[in-house]
């Protein structure tokens, strides 16, 4: 019986690490239809979706270290 794809599998997966021995790291997409898409390497059917505008607004967010107190934690 063929298998329905799901609509992730048409994205282009990002990783977001430069570092190749890394065991688990998240992956980011975008797409077509102005959503961005998250997930991890190790449970890639679990997918977490937001707007372009709220992951440009984390991404200031980033920059800015706004999040800095979330390291070491």
């Amino acid at each position: 019986m063929p298998t329905t794809p799901t609509p992730f599998e048409n994205l282009t997966w990002q990783k977001a690490t430069d570092d190749e021995s890394a065991p688990e790291y998240i992956e980011v997409a975008f797409g077509d239809d102005g959503n961005v898409y998250l997930r991890t390497n190790t449970e890639p059917d679990n997918v977490v979706v937001t707007t372009r505008v709220k992951w440009d607004a984390f991404v200031l967010g980033v920059k800015a270290g706004e999040f800095d107190h979330f390291v070491g934690l």
